[in-house]
């Protein structure tokens, strides 16, 4: 059972506060730095390289310090109380930048804050994700608060994705002009940072759960798992695949379909909608079947979303396949955690401690690849396409961003549905991992 002074919804509200900021840098940064500010998408690509190099290094460090902080407020807490503000700051900084930059002066602009950015989102991450299997190491109740966070996450996402573009380019700005992203980004920031902080304060830790191990040895560990290794490198076909969707969708709908970048709102909100109504019908899927079957199957509607995508001419067809996608990505949302959160099971039991956070942070370093893959796809429409930003989009730029939205994602997502066929998990949680260890025993 969870923690005492644990609500369930308590714990999974901050799902909404982490998502909101991210994916408004996430989906909007093309859109503001490239197609707006006239970003070269050559000087993007690098910098993506660079940063998700930065951030995959830096990621074991913050989870191996969160996993050893001692204090009278816990391991978690005080990163996510910390860690909020600053992560708002950054974002609002990112889309503050002076419409006068332009050259190295903008790369250097956006580099700085889009690596800050991350940063900040990965030490929340890494603590928030955590305390899912701390609070609740029986998997009944972890089903009901992963269930209930990606709930409010695709609350978050409607209002991220969705309305983002409404309130940019048409209640707060305009579609040439940033003024607007930078309002949106003040008020997601003042949001999500009371969000986290709500939640944080209720988390309720274990002190028993304490780590004492040294850096290098743990991650030598984790790294010598072969579930580490096939769990994230399949985990991060989906990753990479979503990531390509959320910065691209707005100049798909803009390019591809030929509509007003507002209109985004439609086809994010339907398959948003989907996904969070479908995610009731993965769990049932998932209580008769279990969760590696269940995830193995999201793979394949996934894919198949992405591939009736491309075919869409208009808002109509684009919404029909959206609806598709929107189911696909339900059943990884209902999956994709409870599958990493068995070998961290396996990995407590397995050595007698729980160090969570070095665990996912190492798991970061498959996220850290959406990145580098988000950064050569946009490259490759330059060299394939000639789109190299707003003001040369090149000859075909709504073949352009067909192929970074629907082609792109769905050769990662059918890899991933082949190779998740392959993938073996714990079929229940290992008895031990739901004890805590006892801090004199880690001595």
């Amino acid at each position: 059972m969870s923690q005492p002074g644990t609500p369930a919804w308590r714990y999974a509200i901050g799902m909404f506060g982490t998502s909101i900021p991210i994916n408004l840098i996430k989906g909007s940064m093309i859109l503001f730095y490239v197609d707006i500010l006239g970003l070269d998408v050559r000087a993007y690509g690098v910098v993506m390289v660079i940063y998700a190099v930065i951030d995959a290094l830096d990621n074991p460090l913050l989870g191996h310090l969160s996993d050893h902080t001692r204090t009278r407020f816990g391991r978690r807490r005080p990163w996510l109380v910390v860690g909020a503000p600053m992560l708002a700051a950054c974002m609002i900084a990112f889309f503050s930048a002076p419409t006068t930059l332009e050259g190295m002066g903008l790369v250097v602009w956006f580099a700085v804050f889009a690596i800050l950015c991350e940063a900040f989102d990965s030490l929340l991450n890494a603590n928030y994700g955590a305390l899912l299997p701390e609070l609740y190491p029986r998997e009944r109740d972890r089903s009901v608060a992963n269930s209930l966070r990606q709930g409010f996450q695709l609350v978050a996402l409607v209002i991220s994705l969705a309305v983002t573009p409404l309130l940019t380019t048409q209640v707060f700005g305009t579609e040439t002009t940033t003024e607007g992203f930078q309002i949106t980004a003040i008020v997601y920031g003042v949001i999500a940072t009371a969000v986290i902080v709500f939640m944080a304060l209720s988390a309720r830790e274990n002190p028993r759960y304490s780590t004492h191990s040294r850096l290098l040895p743990s991650l030598w560990s984790i790294i010598r798992t072969p579930m580490f290794w096939t769990v994230g490198v399949v985990g991060s076909l989906y990753g990479v695949a979503m990531a390509l969707v959320l910065s691209g969708v707005q100049l798909y709908v803009r390019y591809s379909l030929g509509l007003p970048v507002a209109n985004a709102l439609y086809l994010q909100g339907l398959v948003i909608l989907i996904a969070g109504g479908g995610l009731a019908v993965w769990t049932r899927v998932i209580a008769r079947r279990g969760a590696l079957w269940t995830w193995r199957l999201a793979f394949a509607v996934l894919a198949a979303g992405f591939a009736a995508l491309f075919f869409a001419t208009g808002l109509v067809t684009a919404l029909a396949a959206g609806a598709l996608l929107g189911a696909g990505w339900s059943g990884m949302l209902a999956t994709n955690d409870l599958i990493v959160a068995r070998v961290l099971d396996a990995d407590a039991a397995r050595n007698g401690e729980h160090r969570e956070g070095l665990f996912l942070s190492a798991f970061g370093f498959f996220a850290r690849l959406n990145g580098v893959f988000g950064g050569l796809a946009l490259t490759s429409l330059g060299v394939f396409f000639g789109y190299n930003s707003g003001a040369d989009p090149g000859p075909d730029p709504g073949l352009a961003f067909r192929v970074y939205l629907c082609v792109y994602p769905f050769v990662l997502t059918a890899i991933g549905a082949l190779a998740a066929r392959f993938v073996s998990v714990p079929l229940e949680p290992p008895p031990e991992a739901a004890e805590p260890v006892d801090e004199e025993s880690t001595r």
